[in-house]
Formats: structure tokens, C-alpha cells, sequence
């Protein structure tokens, strides 16, 4: 099956795709281990910024190589991408999906740059018989997965600068997107010690009976799991987390510091960061498919 079928089954379903960034070979193990242990497809993610430290080309074999290797459904997102360039150097590379994040953009703005990525990317589909997923964001919900003192300037967070439905509407029809990221009361990041603000579940359930494709939650760190699964039963097919990951993964590493302080070889460290990132992984995917 491939990205587009595995989403709408999860829907059909009425349960999540987990969406989880990484920023090194720790990560990816990570995610992987835990997708095999439970049998679920999963989704990895890197931004502009995390494919740049690993390698666009060097994460896209990475993934293509746990692909075949184990006959198992783990897919690649270049998440967050601002360029036209950068799309064509994700399809290039081999990802499944690009996410053109224009959300900053006026909504005119916004619909005429990703008209025109989706556009180029189902001629590259047609050309080279793959099919690589396009997916829109609609609404500012901050820039970076990072631990929160407070919201963001600029976040849609008011009930009366959340997607509206009948914009995700036009902007669907007018794109073409095959998956849509809104703003509903998510952001990017999350606070340390409480748990993020809540998400608007009727907003996320008129915006999907407006627009009629599965949606993506971005920011989920630090949403509380009955909001996560209200959201997927709402109409998410996607659901993403990174903050939650790279806190793990310095967890990890601090204990395994505190605890060998002159240890130095890597593969020797890294293990300890790998079980916390493992624990954050297990928990979420349970969530996502409603797993007790």
C-alpha cells in the first residue's frame, strides 16, 4: 500500500498515522523499533533544518532501506518546507510526501503558492509513476519544536484566527492538496510543565466535513490524549510530534552522561536516548490507535 491508501485506512478505521521528526540515526531507530514492535505504519518527519543535518538524499535511502529490507510501511515527509526549490529537492530524493507550509502567506497568497507545488508535483508523479503526497497548511501555528514559557507571537489561538471552514474549503478546492494541516488551537513547541491549550474538536470536525480529506495535526506535543483522540474522531489522519521526541532524546543522553560520566564512545551514549525516545514513541502510538 502506498502513503495515500495507509492514511485513508487509518481513517477508515478511526485511528491516526504517527508522525514523528528526527534529527539523527537515534531517532530514526527509535520510531522504527516501536513501529515493529506494535505492526503499525508510521511516518517519519524532517524539516528544512533536520534534513539539512542529516542529509536530504542520505534520509530518503535510510527510510527506502528499513522500507525494503523489512517489507514494512515507514514513509518520509519533508515537513515544513518553505521553497520551491526545497520540494524539488525532496522529490528528487525519493520522500513520500511534501508539506509546502505557506501558512504565514495571505490565504490568496498561500492558495496560488501551493496550486503551484501541487501542480509540479503530480506532473513529477505522472512522469515518474510515483506518487508522492501533497499537504497544504492553512493558519500560523508557530516555527519551531521547542519547550514554551509562553504561546508564541503570531500563533492563531483565538477562536477568531483558527482555520475557518469554509477557507479550508476553497483552499482545498483551489490546490488540490491531498492533506491539510489547520490551525486548530495547536502550536508548535510545548510548556514544560502544563499541558498545551485545548484544541478546538468542533472546529476540527466542521473544517473536515467542509473540505472532505484527512486532516494533520501538527504540535501535538504536549495535547492531552483525550483532545488527540476527540481529533482523530473529528476527522486527523495524521497526527505529529517532535518536541515531546528531542526532550526524550536529552533525557536520554543527560542520564546516560550523569551516570557514565567518562564514557566516549557514541553507540555506547546514544542507547540511553534511544529507551527514552522508545517510551515517548510506545505511549503515542497507543494513542493514536486507541490501544489501552
Amino acid at each position: 500500500m502506498n502513503l495515500k491508501e495507509i492514511i485513508l485506512e487509518a481513517r477508515a478505521k478511526n485511528v491516526a498515522i504517527g508522525h514523528f521528526n528526527v534529527s539523527d540515526i537515534a531517532g530514526l531507530k527509535a520510531v522504527f523499533n516501536i513501529a515493529r514492535e506494535m505492526d503499525l505504519p508510521v511516518m517519519i518527519g524532517v524539516s528544512e533544518g533536520e534534513r539539512d543535518f542529516i542529509g536530504v538524499r542520505q534520509i530518503a535511502v535510510l527510510v527506502k532501506s528499513l522500507r525494503e529490507e523489512y517489507n514494512f510501511p515507514i514513509f518520509l515527509n519533508a515537513d515544513h518546507t518553505h521553497s520551491i526549490e526545497k520540494i524539488k529537492e525532496a522529490l528528487e530524493a525519493g520522500f513520500d510526501e511534501v508539506l509546502f507550509d505557506a501558512g504565514k502567506e495571505s490565504f490568496e497568497q498561500n492558495i496560488a503558492l501551493t496550486k503551484e507545488v501541487v501542480n509540479m508535483v503530480r506532473e513529477f508523479n505522472a512522469v515518474r509513476g510515483t506518487n508522492v503526497l501533497v499537504e497544504g497548511e492553512l493558519g500560523y501555528i508557530g516555527g519551531g519544536s521547542v519547550i514554551l514559557d509562553r504561546i508564541p507571537e503570531g500563533v492563531s489561538i483565538k477562536s477568531e484566527d483558527l482555520t475557518k471552514p469554509e477557507e479550508a474549503k476553497r483552499f482545498v478546492e483551489e490546490t488540490g492538496v491531498d492533506l491539510l494541516a489547520p490551525a486548530v488551537g495547536n502550536i508548535h513547541g510545548m510548556f514544560e510543565h502544563v499541558s498545551d491549550p485545548n484544541l478546538d474538536i468542533n472546529r476540527v470536525a466542521m473544517i473536515y466535513q467542509a473540505v472532505g480529506i484527512p486532516l494533520v495535526l501538527h504540535g501535538a506535543s504536549g495535547n492531552t490524549a483525550i483532545d488527540i483522540q476527540q481529533s482523530i474522531d473529528a476527522g486527523v489522519g495524521v497526527v505529529h510530534i517532535n518536541t515531546e521526541i528531542r526532550a526524550a532524546w536529552k533525557r536520554g543522553i543527560d542520564m546516560a552522561m550523569l551516570s557514565r560520566p567518562k564514557e566516549i564512545t557514541p553507540y555506547k551514549i546514544l542507547p540511553e536516548a534511544i529507551h527514552e525516545m522508545e517510551k515517548v514513541i510506545r505511549e503515542k502510538m497507543k494513542i493514536f490507535n486507541k490501544i489501552s
